[in-house]
């Protein structure tokens, strides 16, 4: 059994695995026609899917302003609905868009951006506070982001949220945040073929919770993937971005990371695990800190997502024998 974590020196208790809203958004696009989303979505499955979730222990969802355009926010307050005071909700600011022609414009680093973007955010969650606000903006400037540290320190002391974060890999920039009194966690990415060893040192030197996106590189986890097969127009995965590897323009995932999930596959599905359950099991036995957030479209995701919980971390030995294939 995976046991409930903390958002690091905030005591804001959370369950082991937070589930990440990305996908719900739904499709939305840069100013260049790239598409930022993961396809279509059906609304009313996302709905069940999360108070699905909310049965099974789940008490932790991740979102941000810019997910479809403020449309995965919306989804998730409808669908939280008189359970808010029963979860916490993470959503992030930094990015400007559209919501009428689901196009992201840019970026805003402003201090005055900040409650801009927050009031927006209470109104689409129909919230009255966030529980975790974090910078979306991963290789923003540190000096401005001292200055964004002081804001979200005055928005604690207003009530508006409890604590804050930087979605980021760099653990330089996590670090500027990690200075601010009410700073609970980072966002980054850490899967078992993408470790983050320096981020996770910061968050046990810092006594930070570490918040993990691609729990499952992307998808290439989930075991559904083959070489090849391309994706839909409006996934980003099939016009991916130099930030986004393991697929291939217009032809699917790469083959190179498909044969690193197949070296992995029976040691992960023991235990009468699946293949995601065992990808969520390595993030568990990583650090004591981890809280992976898989991304989710329906209802039969979010159960393969929650069951991982029973099965709990992987055991020392199953770790070491994950480095030998990988070579690590």
């Amino acid at each position: 059994m995976a046991h409930n974590r903390t958002l690091g020196r905030s005591g804001i208790d959370v369950s082991p695995l937070g589930f990440g809203c990305w996908a719900i958004g739904g499709e939305w696009q840069s100013t260049d026609g790239q598409p930022l989303g993961w396809g279509k979505v059906d609304d009313d499955e996302s709905v069940h899917a999360i108070r699905r979730a909310l049965d099974l222990g789940v008490t932790f969802f991740d979102t941000a302003d810019a997910y479809g355009t403020g449309h995965s926010e919306r989804v998730l307050g409808r669908a939280l609905g008189k359970h808010r005071g029963d979860v916490v909700v993470a959503t992030k600011w930094g990015n400007v868009f559209d919501e009428r022609t689901r196009i992201r414009e840019g970026q805003d680093d402003s201090p005055e951006h900040v409650r801009r973007a927050l009031t927006a955010s209470l109104q689409r969650l129909n919230t009255d506070h966030i529980d975790l606000y974090q910078l979306h903006i991963s290789d923003a400037d540190p000096e401005r982001a001292v200055q964004l540290r002081d804001v979200c320190e005055e928005l604690v002391r207003e009530g508006l949220i409890r604590a804050y974060a930087w979605s980021t890999d760099d653990p330089d920039r996590a670090a500027v945040f990690a200075e601010g009194p009410h700073c609970a966690a980072v966002q980054h990415r850490l899967n078992i073929l993408q470790d983050a060893p320096e981020l996770l040192a910061l968050c046990a030197e810092s006594d930070l919770a570490s918040i993990n996106r691609s729990p499952l590189a992307m998808g290439l986890l989930a075991g559904k993937h083959t070489a090849g097969r391309a994706l839909d127009d409006g996934d980003i995965r099939n016009a991916p971005p130099a930030w986004l590897p393991g697929f291939i323009a217009n032809a699917g995932a790469d083959p190179v990371w498909l044969r690193r999930v197949d070296a992995l596959r029976s040691l992960l599905t023991s235990d009468g695990r699946t293949l995601v359950q065992g990808a969520l099991a390595w993030i568990w036995a990583r650090s004591p800190r981890t809280i992976p957030i898989p991304g989710f479209r329906t209802v039969a995701q979010a159960e393969e997502n929650a069951g991982a919980i029973a099965k709990g971390p992987l055991t020392a030995g199953q770790m070491a024998d994950i480095d030998r294939i990988l070579g690590r």
